[in-house]
């Protein structure tokens, strides 16, 4: 029997352990039922609640270890540990309240919930859902202005997020708003600024030009840029991660000589084409065909098709695109190829590229309702030559295209795991700051108590999902599945407070002229690109899970 104790670090930590030892019979239960994953596609819904219920365990885990690295090195804080007592309680909660609404589905007994039954994990669970408990944090939250200052535990990334949180206080955030409202293409005098800052090379080596500072400070530097703006700032070095990524795990020696001192120097700016019109998720059905050509004596591929949601791909220097070098389709994955394409750069919502060597790529944006500064291009391709030398891994790289490409799309998804952390950051201290100064029936919105209620529960969920993602950011391994857990809770929360802080600024949140409304529409993107959530849920997290 489990007794109740009083350090919010210890009760969090019993409950999350209670539902991670129930949770991982569910899991072994549902590997038996799908044939470990194979049959996956006949429990869709299930997989899910499997999926989901996992990944957010896994956040509590990495908000009470952070709270418990802290207390080791005696420089804990209440305040986290608080957080993390509140979010495993309303997690445990989640997770006894599924098992027991579909006991069967889950292949669980009454005996296997007996812990997660327990009056003593109940008692744990009410105390850490106490409404006061939470209206304290919100109230902590307020009287700091929402301001993010968890300690990082890595003095480069400490460093790294001062600067970066400068660099978009002063140069990103006056001009984020005109970008969102008026469509505009990010400006090229702030790419070269953020070319200058090294931002574009933070996890690419020293070796090949890069910084080398590692993941974790350029999931830091996509944070702060992304709080300041999503597209024109937070997302500029998502598109090269993915490429350098693919070369570092895939490339040529000289290739990555060649390639990733440009990428992480800006001088090549890279986009990714990988969706087609009629393929979205299902990369292996890719359509888009290279076939072999020589061109002036030299060795290539011409390359036909289109690509869809190709992000910035007008400003672009080179494209990221993978294309079926197999030509029998039944090879699936296994016949793609990932080529980088050089073009032009271009400027407005159309675009027109033509070779000397005779192949045409024309472009047009989608009108989108948030997410702007970069504009996401449908592209039409007919007859681009590629050098051979411009197929990543060359000769060893035919038909290894898809598994690099997975390989940077892990980064990606890790990156949009902290893009998601940025957007619900800002809109957390945007939040802070309006309910503070409005005041209403002869005090201000922050004195109310349902006020530091909505605070508190959004100032928990942004911390499980940062907690999630720097853990995965620490690890990072392109074949692991935090990175895609990340993506999948931080997304969501990234919508469910960004909403929350539209609805407590009231009529003003939905006024195109205050930012609240931008974050709104800029985290709609998020659980759509990089991956969308149900394709995280089952054809990712729950497989990794299940297999």
């Amino acid at each position: 029997m489990t007794t109740i104790v009083s350090n919010p670090a210890i009760s969090a930590r019993t409950l999350v352990n209670t539902s991670q030892e129930v949770i991982s019979k569910a899991i072994k239960h549902a590997s038996e039922m799908t044939e470990g994953g194979r049959l996956i596609d006949q429990h869709q819904i299930h997989t899910q609640r499997i999926a989901y219920l996992t990944t957010e365990i896994r956040a509590a885990h990495e908000l009470v270890a952070f709270v418990e690295r802290s207390e080791h090195r005696q420089s804990s804080d209440h305040h986290s540990a608080e957080m993390a007592y509140c979010y495993a309680a309303e997690i445990t909660h989640k997770l006894r309240s599924q098992i027991e609404s579909a006991l069967e589905d889950f292949g669980l007994t009454e005996t296997d919930l007996t812990d997660l039954n327990s009056l003593s994990i109940k008692k744990l669970i009410r105390s850490g859902l106490a409404e006061e408990k939470i209206r304290n944090i919100g109230s902590r939250v307020l009287m700091n202005g929402g301001v993010n200052n968890v300690e990082l535990e890595d003095e480069v990334a400490t460093l790294t997020r001062d600067a970066a949180r400068d660099f978009a206080k002063n140069e990103v955030a006056p001009l984020a708003q005109d970008i969102h409202r008026q469509d505009l293409l990010v400006p090229d005098e702030l790419l070269n600024k953020f070319s200058a800052q090294g931002f574009f090379g933070s996890s690419i080596p020293e070796e090949y030009g890069g910084t080398g500072m590692g993941d974790l400070p350029m999931i830091v530097i996509t944070e702060e840029l992304s709080a300041a703006s999503l597209a024109a700032a937070g997302s500029l070095a998502t598109r090269p991660e993915i490429l350098a990524k693919a070369l570092l795990a895939g490339g040529t020696e000289d290739q990555k000589q060649e390639w990733l001192p440009k990428i992480a120097s800006g001088e090549e700016l890279i986009a990714v084409a990988v969706t087609e019109p009629d393929t979205g998720s299902d990369v292996a059905s890719l359509q888009t065909k290279a076939e072999p050509a020589e061109f002036n004596g030299k060795r290539g591929w011409r390359i036909n098709g289109a690509k869809a949601w190709s992000t910035f791909s007008g400003r672009a220097t080179t494209l990221a695109l993978l294309a079926r070098t197999n030509p029998d389709s039944s090879q699936g994955s296994k016949g793609l190829s990932l080529f980088m394409v050089k073009k032009d750069p271009f400027y407005g919502h159309s675009w027109k590229f033509e070779q000397v060597e005779g192949g045409v790529m024309e472009a047009t944006a989608n009108p989108t309702p948030g997410y702007r500064g970069m504009h996401s291009f449908n592209i039409g391709i007919d007859n681009i030559w590629v050098p051979h030398d411009c197929l990543v891994g060359e000769d060893s790289g035919v038909d290894k295209g898809f598994y690099l490409q997975m390989g940077g799309f892990a980064a990606g998804r890790i990156q949009t795991g902290g893009r998601a952390c940025g957007v619900a950051q800002a809109a957390l201290e945007k939040a802070c700051q309006y309910v503070t100064q409005r005041r209403q029936f002869g005090q201000s919105l922050g004195d109310y108590q349902l006020t530091q209620y909505m605070i508190g529960r959004m100032a928990i969920r942004i911390a499980a999902s940062r907690h999630l993602t720097y853990a995965a950011a620490r690890s990072f391994d392109t074949r692991a599945v935090e990175p895609s857990m990340s993506k999948l809770l931080s997304c969501d929360v990234a919508g469910e407070v960004t909403r929350e802080s539209q609805l407590l600024h009231g009529g003003w949140g939905y006024s195109e002229e205050d930012s609240s409304a931008r974050y709104v529409v800029d985290a709609l993107v998020l659980p759509i690109f990089e991956g969308t959530k149900p394709i995280l849920e089952l054809k990712v997290i729950g497989r990794a899970l299940l297999a």
